[in-house]
């Protein structure tokens, strides 16, 4: 399918589970998903994709520098295992056209500016626009498992597909806090009990969380 056309068949798309569960209940790829019921009611179909069409990769920025990467794991764990060697979180691949134009809902293309007011209307602050119920959104922010990560080997928390992390020093109160970060410092949440929504996003590849931990430093400090 295609993002600009969400009801036209264009080229394969890769759509991995969550887009398979959100196609056979919808009857719809999960980038028209996207543009129908989030990004083009924003007002940020532009800036907001899961594939990226065609005529707008010119205007992407492109990760860099040029061949860098994360450490890769180690030979043989868990990480190693489900990570296969030819999409290893690289300079190399997330620049790559192929991915780009992807319909992969763990790597989307978009804005910061596009991804805060997303999550913005996630928590009721964009006139004409409600995503979710009150009761709905607190659902999705309230924590439903923890226990160690057998892949990443430590102690996490997940909400219904969100994290509740916040990489400053504060934690807000458990079903509060529901967002995600990326591998390479890019980060987005929003907060419930503070009414902030927050997004980072970097286009270096290198592993940095530093930017959006002190843009979380701040929130904390005007708005607890």
């Amino acid at each position: 399918m295609d993002a600009r056309h969400p009801d036209r068949l264009s080229r394969p798309r890769v759509g991995f589970l969550l887009g398979e569960l959100v196609r056979r209940a919808t009857g719809r790829t999960i980038a028209s998903v996207l543009h129908k019921e989030i990004a083009d009611p924003l007002g940020i179909a532009q800036e907001l994709y899961f594939g990226v069409p065609d005529d707008m990769l010119p205007r992407i920025a492109r990760q860099g520098p040029e061949g860098a990467s994360p450490p890769p794991p180690e030979p043989g764990s868990p990480l190693d295992r489900v990570i296969p060697p030819g999409v290893q979180p690289t300079a190399a691949f997330a620049n790559r056209d192929d991915v780009l134009t992807a319909d992969i809902p763990s790597q989307g293309t978009m804005s910061a500016r596009a991804v805060v007011k997303m999550y913005a209307a996630l928590l009721g602050h964009v006139d004409g626009v409600k995503l979710v119920s009150s009761e709905r959104l607190a659902k999705m922010a309230a924590p439903t498992f923890s226990g160690v990560d057998q892949v990443m080997g430590f102690p996490t928390t997940w909400a219904f597909g969100y994290s509740p992390a916040r990489l400053g020093s504060f934690q807000s109160r458990p079903g509060s806090t529901f967002g995600m970060i990326g591998s390479n410092g890019s980060a987005a949440y929003a907060d419930i009990d503070s009414g902030v929504a927050v997004a980072v996003m970097r286009n270096r590849i290198i592993n940095d969380m530093s930017a959006v931990a002190r843009i979380d430093r701040i929130v904390a400090e005007h708005f607890g």
